[in-house]
């Protein structure tokens, strides 16, 4: 009985059988004799999400010295019953992300249609056929209940199979460049020994090009600037990866405006990543209770911290809305919580780790008081939570995207549920709420 994967406007795909992987791998095998003749580099970008579709359209539209293409992208997908439409939508020139970023769509189809130098695949032997491959796998920070990070785990077993099938197919000279979010240590003391065991296996004698460069992307009105024409960290696991990680987002990046950052090894970038993060999360965390003593008080606190970034070493400081989301700020202080103990073991994380721990425990509650507020607003009009039909306006976690992961409105709906309340939501952005699926 054939299985399919159904897209966000619900079209059916029917899954690829054992019997299909052959034929796919030489239509792709095909296109890239016809790309290497061209002179054309290969780039396997792996996961086609939020991140690497758009990082795939923007390798594939990058141009040489003359103004012609010099990349061949093929994004990679698993064929499973929940991503594989991902795979036939690109490759009819159809963003698989929905985005207000009205580059998307246009550089997405040129590339499929027009210029040809963009194609995918669920076939993993496509990476036998690349020069440099790079790594858009989630690494996730599961939190085992609300308002408790340090319980939780990072989910790195998608991560781990993809740089597994990685070493088990690339050349020696493929670069693999590793841009998601990771524990500090993942690609030194993780991803790195994995590869070396692969290659060992195969019998290749050669160390792997191994790299990390983490992205920055902000899905929205600016969704492919916030990739290509913004500031980069990179780092390689030995020399000759860190010349050819540099050498690759030179080529692909606007580095001329916003020039690299490079580290000396890959824990620097990593680490970079989740301060980075961290210390917003912070900053959110710490307004969060001064916005409790303002509403209290008859305080308007916008009014205030507008008055405050008057003074310019103030000048980014940040309201925290109804709930901090993304999927950025509420994991990363994890996961450098986690890797401090489980990668690079230490055993006084405890001791070590008071601020980033408690800021994110206070984000992630801050929805709960939401809830509370419209009990409250309701009680003073003479109305009772339970039975009443409460919209939400917005289910991603920011404006202008459809990206729903570690959304601030979730904690609000399901709070509101609770309380008895006949949830409704309206977001022009989202199709489908995956996290409610099994509600």
């Amino acid at each position: 009985m054939a299985s399919f994967s159904i897209n966000p406007a619900g079209e059916k795909f029917e899954l690829p059988e054992a019997g299909d992987f052959d034929k796919e791998f030489a239509r792709v095998e095909a296109l890239v004799e016809q790309a290497r003749s061209e002179g054309k580099e290969i780039v396997v970008v792996m996961g086609v999400g939020f991140v690497g579709a758009v990082m795939a359209a923007i390798v594939a539209d990058t141009v040489d010295a003359d103004g012609n293409p010099s990349k061949f992208v093929i994004g990679c997908q698993r064929p499973s019953t929940r991503s594989y439409w991902k795979i036939p939508m690109l490759n009819r020139g159809v963003s698989p992300v929905k985005a207000e970023d009205p580059e998307v769509d246009p550089m997405i189809a040129r590339c499929v249609l027009e210029k040809k130098t963009l194609t995918a695949t669920y076939n993993s032997d496509c990476l036998k056929l690349a020069d440099c491959v790079v790594v858009d796998v989630q690494c996730d920070y599961s939190k085992r209940e609300l308002g408790n990070m340090r319980n939780g785990e990072v989910e790195m077993a998608a991560l781990e199979a993809t740089v597994k099938t990685i070493g088990e197919k690339v050349t020696p000279e493929c670069l693999t460049l590793i841009e998601t979010t990771v524990a500090p240590g993942t690609t030194e003391f993780v991803a790195w020994p994995i590869m070396q065991k692969a290659f060992a296996q195969r019998g290749v004698d050669a160390t792997p090009l191994l790299a990390h460069s983490y992205e920055r992307v902000m899905p929205g009105k600016e969704y492919v600037s916030s990739i290509r024409d913004f500031w980069r960290v990179c780092s390689g696991c030995n020399e000759p990866a860190r010349e050819r990680v540099v050498k690759f987002l030179n080529e692909v990046l606007n580095t001329d405006e916003f020039p690299l950052t490079v580290m000396d090894r890959p824990i620097e970038s990593e680490t970079s990543k989740i301060i980075e993060n961290s210390y917003r999360a912070t900053t959110l965390a710490f307004l969060n209770e001064w916005s409790l003593f303002s509403e209290r008080n008859g305080v308007d606190l916008i009014k205030v911290i507008n008055a405050i970034k008057v003074r310019p070493t103030h000048s980014n400081m940040i309201f925290p809305g109804p709930g901090i989301g993304g999927y950025c700020l509420p994991k990363d202080g994890g996961l450098g919580y986690w890797a401090y103990k489980h990668i690079l073991c230490f055993d006084d994380g405890e001791e070590i780790f008071k601020i980033s721990p408690a800021a994110i425990d206070i984000n992630d509650t801050r929805g709960l008081h939401v809830a509370t507020l419209t009990r409250d607003a309701l009680r003073n009009m003479g109305r009772y939570i339970a039975a009443a039909e409460v919209v939400i306006c917005g289910a991603s976690y920011r404006q202008d995207v459809g990206d729903t992961r570690y959304s601030g409105s979730e904690v609000v709906v399901r709070r509101l549920t609770e309380m008895g309340a006949e949830m409704r939501v309206h977001d022009p952005y989202v199709d489908h709420w995956y996290e409610f699926e099994s509600q």
